[in-house]
């Protein structure tokens, strides 16, 4: 799931005391684990904006209610015995980077990490509906979490809401298990919503209630977090789709503090994934010298319509001395990751070229 931010701006680096809390509770995936095609459940990227409730999956019911002809109740039981298909799907933060802009919103202090993919297994969303029988007059879906609190004064379920044509999409699930699990507490037991190809917002954890509505939805997590602002539009649009980006493993090995990476002399093999909300990865490129000059990579096929791609590109690195590696890709939609990361007030989508220092030695 991903974050929202309505707190002021932080002009520099140091992470505040709120942040490390944030920081403690939630946690990204160390990127050398981009060479697994699966996540690990424990090192999936993690946002949670309240508590994890405790939920009692024996007495827990989804209600589905609204603008519907047949309103349904229904058990964990209910759920599992509907038609059920395993995904492989890549979900992201919509603030993954936010830390790295100059001033930045205070909130989850993301770098690079907030990303995983798992093998999703649920029953699809559009079943449900038909069941319940939408009416002609529904406009949205809302989709409400068991977690609770308090944001900018606002106490308020997790609510989030999505056009009828996006609920009924094929690929969006009730999900209850993971990577052949039954669904951990943390990532939304007994039922989430998964929406591939949205950031993690989107996928409403902790289910409890769908409701059809016949107005556009105004709840806090909708109407205004998780919308992309600028000086020009300061309400925003909201955000959807995920944009490009490739990840790079960290060649070598890392020095602790700064975590610069130290490599031989020699031909490495630099490898990572890469992802978008738009289509498939058409292209990644690589540089070694900060972006200045550019070479392709091998792109594989990913292996489902919202998972990662792999990527490979073979590097000399000839010469002792500090450089820059990069990595940037490009989607069949002609989205192309910028070079510099992109400033906006809440530090949403931002999926600049990743940057990895490294220190090559001699030879031994």
């Amino acid at each position: 799931m991903g974050d929202s931010a309505n707190t002021p701006e932080h002009p520099g680096e140091l992470v505040t005391r709120e942040e490390l809390a944030l920081a403690a509770r939630n946690h990204g995936m160390p990127l050398e684990l981009l060479r697994h095609p699966v996540t690990p459940i424990g090192a999936h990227y993690l946002l949670t904006h309240f508590d994890v409730p405790f939920i009692d999956p024996v007495s827990w019911r989804l209600t589905v209610g609204g603008q519907v002809a047949r309103p349904l109740v229904l058990d964990l039981d209910d759920v599992r015995d509907r038609p059920a298909v395993t995904r492989r799907v890549t979900l992201e933060c919509a603030g993954n980077g936010r830390a790295r802009l100059t001033p930045r919103r205070l909130s989850q202090p993301w770098l690079w990490e907030a990303v995983g993919t798992g093998e999703w297994t649920g029953t699809p969303l559009r079943g449900v509906l038909a069941e319940a029988g939408l009416d002609d007059a529904a406009l949205e879906v809302v989709f409400t979490g068991a977690d609770r609190g308090v944001q900018d004064g606002i106490a308020h379920a997790y609510e989030r809401s999505l056009r009828t044509d996006d609920a009924l999409a094929d690929e969006v699930l009730l999900v209850y298990a993971l990577n052949g699990q039954p669904l951990p507490p943390q990532h939304g037991a007994p039922l989430r919503l998964l929406v591939p190809g949205w950031y993690g917002m989107a996928s409403v954890k902790w289910l409890e209630r769908i409701t059809a509505v016949d107005a556009p939805f105004e709840g806090y997590q909708q109407a205004h977090a998780y919308r992309y602002r600028s000086d020009a539009d300061p309400r925003g649009v909201p955000l959807s789709r995920i944009a490009p980006r490739a990840l790079m493993v960290p060649p070598g090995v890392p020095e602790f503090w700064s975590r610069r990476r130290l490599l031989p002399a020699g031909t490495h093999v630099l490898e990572g994934r890469a992802w978008s909300g738009w289509g498939p990865i058409t292209s990644v490129t690589v540089s070694a010298d900060g972006g200045r000059s550019w070479r392709s990579a091998a792109v594989e096929e990913r292996p489902g319509p919202a998972a990662w791609h792999r990527w490979t590109a073979s590097w000399e690195a000839g010469e002792p001395g500090d450089y820059e590696l990069c990595c940037r890709a490009e989607d069949a939609a002609g989205n192309i990751q910028p070079l510099q990361p992109p400033w906006n007030p809440d530090g949403y989508a931002v999926n600049d070229v990743h940057r990895v220092a490294v220190s090559v030695t001699p030879t031994p």
